[in-house]
This record gives C-alpha cells, structure tokens and sequence, in this order.
C-alpha cells in the first residue's frame, strides 16, 4: 500500500513536473511526501495490529492480550521497511530520466521487490523479537519518536495534512481486506494440501503480484492523464484508455503461460497434458482477476477525482490489497470449476 501510494503520487508529479527527478535540491512537495510516507507507514502498523487482533480473534483464536507484542512486531518490521522508499525514489527518477514511463514501470518493479523485501524485514524482526523484545521495542520506539518531530514541524502543512487524512481512509480499508485475504487463503492451503497441489503453491505470490501490477498500471495511466487532462473524470471515458488496459492485459497472460510452465518445471511435472490443464486454470484466474481489478482501478481513479480527492491516494494502495484478495478468490473459484 505504502509503495503503492508513493510511485502513484511520483509518477504524476514527474508528469506535471512538481517533483524532479533528482534526490537533492527537490521541490517542497517532494519532501513534504516523503515526510508524510513516514507518518502513514505509522499510522498503517498501528491500524494493521488492530484490524488483525480484531479479525484474528474472530477467526483465529488470538486475544487481545497480543495486541502488544503483534504492534511492537509489525513497526519495527514497517520502519525497517522504510527503505523501500529510498529505492522507490531511485526506481521512479531513473525510469524518467531514461524516457520511460515510471506509470507503467515503478509500481510493478517496486511491488516485487517490497514483497520480498518486507518477508525478509519480518522474518529478521521475528528473530530480534525473540532474542530481545526491548530491541525491537527500540526500533519502534524511534519510528514514533521520529513520527512525533515530523508532524510537530508539519501540523500546518496543507498538502501534508490532505495526504495524511485520506491515506488514513485507505489504509483502514487496506488492513481489513488483507485479513480476508488471509483467510481465504486458509481454504485454499486445505484445498491445495488435500490434493497435494504444491505446483499453485510455487506460483501463487507471482499471481497475486501481477494482478496488482495490471491494476497499478491501468490506475497510475489514468490519474496521470486525470492530472493532464488527457482523460475525462467520467466511466464512458474508458475508450480513451483502453490501449493501457489490453497492453496490460495482453502481458499479464503471456506472464501466466510462462509461470505454468516454470512452476511444473521446478516441481518435475512439466508435460504436455498437465501444462495444458494447469495452464487453462491459471487463465481462468487471470480472466476473473484481471476483469475485476481493471475495473477497480479505473472505477476508483474516476470516483475519487470527482470528489475533488487525489486519486493517487487511492487507487494502487485500494486495487493491490484488492488484487491480493481477488486472486486469492479467483484462484479458489477456478479450482473448484476446473479442478
């Protein structure tokens, strides 16, 4: 989500040329943005341990009493993560130095990467935890303390402010929707265990990260051209940009063929009749996934501009929580339609 709403707001910045592309002797948006990702990612962590609590004593048997050790453990892990912002500078100025269009390439760069970047994060600080808890209180502590100065010299900042309050509508919305996700991935593991389907777990981050990567795609375009006005704030619109949604698309299927075969390649059982098989169940997942999640996109990039909001505050953080659980979904419905 943090990525997300962080290579939106670059990329349309770039665009309208209110942030260059060079890390030192920025405009005062630039770093009132980086300034207001380290608040949100606050802000996140502490949403992120509530919902879960919540949720997870709902469906998984945690207490309240937890909520202590799960907050300390998930800030320490997103300021760790704060890293990422750095190389989510770097990514968005070269891709635009280079000519390229840092819509269509930033977020499904900086996506990969933040899933395997913050899987490490949270492992190490798992470790910490359980070798000295006031290390990792120390970690978070900072977070705060760093936090506390940042809104201290900005509570007066307009832009800072507007980023601030509707991030925080996203990420209560954020935090709930990959609680879902977690649980019905739960059906899904009983499925796939039962039937002994290792090859969809091989393949299963990569589709949740493509999926989110269409969406970021379709969703960065259009409030770039928003911002632009090379797009009219209404749903009819949508022909206007149909060549970034099929081009999308278009390469989100060749990348699914692709992880069909790799993924029975590395389990052994890569032949012709079950590629084939396999094949036709991931392309019933893209076609479910990838129908809803362009939509999705586009649908809130349009709303949200016509309420007068940033759109970039919205739309990759809401369509790549949703496409973790739209694939999730997807993948659940195709194996019980197709096996």
């Amino acid at each position: 989500m943090i990525s997300g709403l962080f290579s939106g707001r670059l990329g349309t910045a770039l665009h309208m040329g209110t942030v260059y592309p060079t890390l030192f002797g920025n405009t005062k948006s630039f770093y009132v943005l980086f300034k207001s990702i380290i608040v949100i990612t606050l802000e996140t962590s502490f949403a992120m341990s509530l919902v879960s609590v919540v949720f997870g004593s709902l469906f998984w048997g945690i207490t309240f009493e937890e909520f202590s050790a799960i907050f300390v453990i998930v800030v320490a892990t997103m300021t760790l993560g704060l890293i990422l912002s750095l190389f989510t500078v770097v990514v968005s100025f070269a891709t635009f130095k280079k000519g390229l269009d840092p819509d269509v390439i930033e977020y499904p760069i900086m996506s990969t990467v933040a899933d395997i970047f913050i899987t490490l994060c949270y492992v190490f600080t798992l470790n910490m935890y359980s070798v000295s808890r006031h290390a990792t209180v120390l970690v978070s502590f900072l977070h705060v303390i760093l936090m506390l100065y940042i809104l201290s010299r900005n509570i007066h900042e307009k832009e800072f402010i507007k980023t601030i309050r509707e991030s925080f509508l996203t990420l209560i919305f954020v935090a709930f929707i990959v609680n879902v996700t977690g649980t019905v991935l739960h059906r899904i593991h009983k499925k796939v265990t039962v039937e002994g389907r290792k090859e969809i777990y091989a393949v299963y981050p990569a589709l949740i990260d493509l999926v989110g990567d269409v969406g970021s795609v379709v969703g960065s375009t259009a409030t770039t051209k928003l911002a632009l006005g090379l797009l009219k704030p209404s749903f009819s619109a949508v022909r206007d940009h149909v060549a970034q949604i099929f081009s999308a698309w278009a390469a989100s299927v060749v990348m699914f063929v692709f992880f069909s075969a790799f993924s029975l390649f590395i389990n052994g059982m890569l032949t012709l009749y079950i590629f084939l098989g396999f094949t036709a169940l991931l392309l019933a997942t893209n076609v479910i996934a990838v129908t809803a999640i362009v939509m999705i996109s586009y649908g809130v990039s349009i709303l949200t501009f016509q309420r007068g909001l940033d759109p970039d505050n919205f739309v990759i953080p809401i369509e790549s929580s949703l496409a973790d659980s739209i694939t999730t979904i997807a993948l659940l419905a195709a194996l019980f339609l197709i096996g």
